[in-house]
């Protein structure tokens, strides 16, 4: 009775606690999740093991799922999207939490339409197709990488190999069909394209792969990509061995199949067989680092198979099925521990369908109502498992994705470098580049890659297509000067002149033959527009133009030129005329303002000159009249440095100096411009240069066909009424009737028409710098290799003998292009006066300061003589014949002639009137101390009578 009672209690307390712990009450003891994946495949048989595992041991660990059991239930879509959608309804129907799967991306699209209604999650290990991530499928987890990743590696491998185009295999399917758009969009952000696109079928057998390869051969891309699945993509590598495509000058870059293929295959013979189709491939893998974890997994991994005495290895998508599994169970156990129970509700649509008398039992499915509580709980995991640290981003996909970069060889693969989101192309591994382990150097991308044919040189990526047809050249035919390039009926191309063998010559160094078809272009009339058969290069009328093409902007834009063989820009072209001559082109060298300057200054240095030497040279003292004819005379008499008067004070010589090196410039100039004024030719109109051809109103010409028209109208703003087309042989007449006053055209058409026609010049610069190339099609690898030939023609010279055989000087090419000269105004020598004028100055300052000082010393010893003399107040200088002037005279006006009269007094007079007065001065200072001495000795009246000193000196 006791025992009951004792019983009941504890009943009673657990029940209490029961309630008290939700999460305790609600804990089911079972949970299962499905598996969706084809069971006889490369990656399915694995990641079936791989799942098993992973579910016995999240029922072994105690810190997950707590008293749960988690079980599994496999369905197999037997790699058939129908059968797919059947499996993944069943597999549903079973009120599964959560799906580990599917493998196929094809069966991932549909089958998350199902689980977004019934709110299942989808945690596939294998489907890449990057349109799965999109929020169209907000129910679908990716616990792998994402194909958009893996295009990204592929772009960057062909980046690192400067190959332009790539040739896409791929399985027509949405797996297929969503890589392609990926590296096409990442191939276009490097400049790249894919040039051509082989959708495989995918069912496609021996004779379709064949077939399909035969089409790729004829490309005229060797950098093939192949993205199939691991099941046949083998198949499309002995195609290509039987037909040769494995050899020298291939690249063949296979995507992660090929990878979990080579690492499944563990039998020896199969390996064996495999690697002697693949030697020289790069593929890649999903990178997983190394760790205990997974040297465990792989461990029982392989003993399992062992242990049911099957073969096989493990991949990648072995350990990504394995972590998927943990992923669906942790996010079980935390929606748990939260307190949430696990339950399913009929789906109102569903039911009603059912209704109807379907035999699909659509009514079995259920909607899991914690369907997302435990997807909010799987997206913020994070965790570290046998694939490394595992969380998603916020496009659920695994973040931090990275690559193994493999090289097929010999009887293995080996690693040649690393690709991650963060770091790109490395040899370094991720984990030690994001630790700082490690930094990436310069050119430390990949290691050295042993390509088809067992070379490790770099393929060129390219050749000449071998579908039969020859290249398309279109030519233009020149009516005018046919030496360029011309329409040639008697030869054996249809084409001729200097273009034409430039470009044979060229071709001729490539490495690989290039057929040429020769399409001429223009009627015969005039010469065709050059901008027209870009056009038509750029439309793929034709593969390209050899001619006389400027390379200009609006060309660049839309095809691919290749380097410059000639250079070129536009000049102008006027005639000239023998100028007259006059009886006054002496004057013509100066402008007005020129000469009125020179002659202002030429005056004002000799009367700055005469100031500065008048009181101490004798060559510029004298009468009046005789000065002024000196100032004159020496100011005019420098020109030809012929002045006879010397100057003897510092601050003339310096002044004098500065002068004759100001006049020896002015002299220099005006001779080399009268000399151009009359031996050289005059222009006939006033156009001297780019800016006056844009200030006048005077018509322009320029050549039939040139895109010279649209430059001086778009670039300089030239109105199109100006403009007049013109062939060649019309320069001459029209410049010389006046038709056109200038000509505006191409540098090597204006040196050719200048060296028959002599009356004609260019003036001003060249200015626009371009040059003639070759165009062809964007991102066409041949205008690269035609590049480097061209530079090869250059630096051998054979460039130059094309040139003299077509394009030998004529006679006038000896002649100089010089016409007449400007003349010469002050903005040319203004800074030349200056300095003179600011020497002038400085010199003039100099001195009067330096005569006042002596005025003032002069006058002062004049005033202690005024003091002793009391009875002549008159000023000490002579004045009218040496008289003095009477101190009755104004103050001011004493002192103005005063000082006036010290200036012109000469310098040593000034010394030697100054020594007189010294002298005075000591002979006045003597005679006062002697009159002092005798008023201080003789007796006043007052004390006349007094006793001598004497006695009173006694008497004291």
């Amino acid at each position: 009775m006791a025992g009951d009672q004792l019983l009941r209690r504890l009943l009673f307390l657990l029940w209490v606690v029961a309630l008290a712990v939700p999460g305790l009450a609600a804990r089911p003891a079972n949970v299962s999740i499905g598996a969706l994946f084809t069971f006889d495949s490369v990656i399915g048989r694995a990641a079936k093991v791989a799942i098993e595992l992973a579910v016995a041991d999240v029922n072994r660990d105690d810190g997950v799922l707590n008293g749960t059991y988690l079980s599994v239930v496999e369905q197999d879509t037997k790699c058939s999207g129908f059968i797919g959608i059947i499996q993944g309804l069943q597999v549903m129907e079973k009120k599964v939490v959560a799906v580990v799967g599917p493998q196929s991306s094809g069966i991932g699209h549909v089958v998350s339409h199902v689980a977004d209604e019934l709110r299942i999650p989808l945690v596939s290990f294998a489907a890449t197709d990057p349109t799965l991530g999109s929020s169209q499928y907000p129910y679908f987890l990716r616990a792998t990488h994402s194909d958009f990743f893996q295009m990204a590696a592929v772009a960057d491998i062909i980046s690192h190999y400067a190959w332009r185009e790539a040739t896409l295999i791929y399985v027509d399917n949405d797996y297929g069909r969503a890589a392609l758009d990926a590296l096409g969009d990442h191939l276009q952000s490097m400049r790249s394209k894919v040039s051509y696109r082989a959708p495989l079928p995918p069912a496609a057998d021996r004779a379709a792969i064949t077939d399909l390869l035969l089409r790729v051969s004829m490309m005229e891309s060797r950098v093939i990509v192949v993205h199939a699945n691991p099941d046949s993509g083998l198949d499309i590598f002995a195609a290509a061995q039987s037909l040769g495509m494995m050899s020298s000058g291939y690249v063949w870059i296979a995507t992660e199949w090929l990878a979990a293929l080579l690492d499944s295959d563990s039998s020896p013979p199969r390996k064996t067989t495999a690697l002697a189709l693949l030697q020289g491939v790069v593929t890649l893998r999903q990178y997983t680092p190394d760790s205990d974890a997974k040297r465990s997994l792989m461990s029982r991994f392989a003993a399992r198979l062992q242990a049911h005495n099957t073969t096989g290895g493990i991949n990648a998508y072995v350990l990504f099925a394995y972590d998927a599994v943990w992923m669906a169970a942790r996010a079980i156990d935390q929606l748990l521990v939260d307190g949430s129970n696990v339950s399913f509700s009929d789906d109102a649509r569903l039911r009603a369908e059912n209704k109807t008398g379907s035999a699909l039992r659509l009514g079995a499915l259920k909607v899991f109502d914690q369907g997302e509580q435990l997807l909010s709980k799987m997206k913020t995991l994070n965790f570290t498992g046998v694939t490394g640290q595992v969380r998603f981003g916020d496009d659920r996909n695994l973040a931090d994705p990275a690559y193994e970069v493999l090289n097929v060889g010999g009887t293995g693969v080996r690693r040649v470098g690393y690709w991650s989101n963060r770091t790109r192309l490395s040899v370094t591994a991720p984990e030690q580049e994001q630790n700082g382990k490690k930094k990436k150097q310069q050119g430390e991308e990949l290691y050295s890659v042993i390509w088809p044919g067992e070379t490790a040189s770099t393929p060129r990526g390219w050749v000449f297509p071998n579908n039969g047809k020859a290249l398309r050249i279109g030519v233009p035919y020149r009516t005018t000067y046919k030496q360029f390039v011309s329409k040639d009926a008697g030869g054996p191309d249809g084409a001729s002149g200097y273009c034409i063998d430039v470009f044979k010559a060229a071709v001729a160094l490539l490495a690989y033959p290039v057929p040429v078809s020769y399409v001429v272009v223009g009627d015969g009339v005039k010469n065709p527009s050059y901008g027209e058969l870009v056009q038509r290069v750029a439309e793929g009328e034709l593969d390209a133009a050899v001619g006389d093409i400027s390379i200009v902007t609006n060309r660049t834009r839309v095809v691919d030129f290749t380097q410059p063989y000639v250079e070129s820009g536009l000049v102008i072209v006027t005639a000239v005329r023998e100028r007259a001559s006059s009886a006054w082109a002496f004057l013509k060298p100066f402008t007005g303002e020129m000469w009125a300057v020179t002659g202002g200054f030429f005056l004002f240095v000799g009367a700055v000159v005469w100031v500065l030497e008048h009181r101490s040279n004798t060559d510029f003292r004298g009468s009046p009249r005789k000065q002024l004819v000196t100032v004159f005379w020496f100011s005019f008499s420098t020109m030809f440095f012929a002045h006879r008067e010397n100057t003897v004070s510092t601050l003339g010589r310096l002044v004098l100096i500065i002068w004759l090196f100001v006049v020896l410039i002015i002299n220099s100039s005006y001779t080399a411009s009268l000399t151009s004024i009359l031996t050289v030719q005059q222009l006939s109109t006033g156009i001297q240069g780019l800016d006056g051809l844009i200030a006048s109103s005077d018509p322009i010409g320029f050549q039939v066909g040139s895109f010279a028209k649209s430059y001086l109208m778009q670039e300089l703003g030239v109105p199109e009424s100006r403009l007049r087309e013109l062939a060649i042989t019309d320069y001459a007449s029209s410049l010389q009737t006046g038709v056109v006053a200038a000509i505006v055209d191409e540098l090597p058409y204006v040196e050719l028409f200048l060296s028959t026609n002599c009356q004609f010049r260019t003036v001003g610069q060249e200015f626009t710098k371009s040059g003639w190339g070759f165009a062809f099609q964007r991102d066409s690898p041949l205008a690269v290799d035609l590049s480097t030939a061209i530079l090869t023609l250059s630096e051998n010279g054979d460039l130059q003998r094309i040139h003299d055989k077509w394009l030998s000087p004529g006679q006038c090419a000896s002649q100089g292009t010089d016409v007449g000269a400007d003349r010469l105004n002050l903005s040319s020598f203004w800074g030349l006066f200056l300095i003179c004028g600011v020497a002038c100055f400085i010199a003039l300052l100099i001195f009067f300061f330096r005569t006042l000082r002596q005025y003032f010393r002069y006058h002062g010893h004049a005033d202690i003589d005024d003091d002793d003399d009391s009875e002549n107040k008159a000023t000490p200088f002579p004045v009218d014949g040496g008289e003095r002037m009477s101190s009755r005279r104004p103050a001011r006006l004493a002192s103005i002639r005063d000082l006036m009269t010290f200036v012109d007094m000469k310098e040593a007079e000034v010394k030697r009137r100054k020594k007189m007065m010294n002298e005075d001065s000591s002979r006045c200072g003597r005679r006062l101390d002697m009159d002092s001495h005798s008023h201080r000795s003789m007796p006043t009246s007052a004390n006349a009578n007094a006793a001598p000193p004497s006695s009173s000196f006694s008497s004291v």
